[in-house]
């Protein structure tokens, strides 16, 4: 089993910056891929960014230039930064692992950007 616990959220005016952790454990083998989705109030899950073991990032085209995904494999930690902040922006943000075939999502943080 895998665990990935997620901090970071929390409050935010809008132009604000705010930058989310995952760290994950447990049995992960070999290389994964992590990643970030979020979830508005009365919306779909959806995909933000993603970031592969060797460093591959891949964006959700509507937030390439506000949000930037990095990762320390060695820790299996990964970290969105996420700046220029909107109010639509609010939702929780979950941290998503893949591994041989394997899903495991995290708990989620909520982020919201209010005035």
């Amino acid at each position: 089993q895998v665990q990935l616990v997620e901090s970071g959220g929390g409050s935010v005016q809008p132009g604000g910056s705010l930058r989310l952790s995952c760290a994950a454990s447990g049995n992960i083998i070999g290389t994964n891929t992590m990643g970030w989705y979020r979830q508005a109030p009365g919306k779909n899950r959806e995909f933000v960014a993603t970031i592969t073991s060797s460093g591959n990032a891949n964006y959700v085209d509507s937030l390439k230039g506000r949000f930037t995904i990095s990762r320390d494999s060695a820790e299996n930690t990964v970290y969105l930064q996420m700046s220029g902040l909107l109010p639509e922006d609010t939702a929780v943000y979950y941290c998503r692992l893949t591994n041989l075939g394997r899903l495991f999502w995290g708990q989620g943080t909520q982020v919201t950007v209010s005035s």
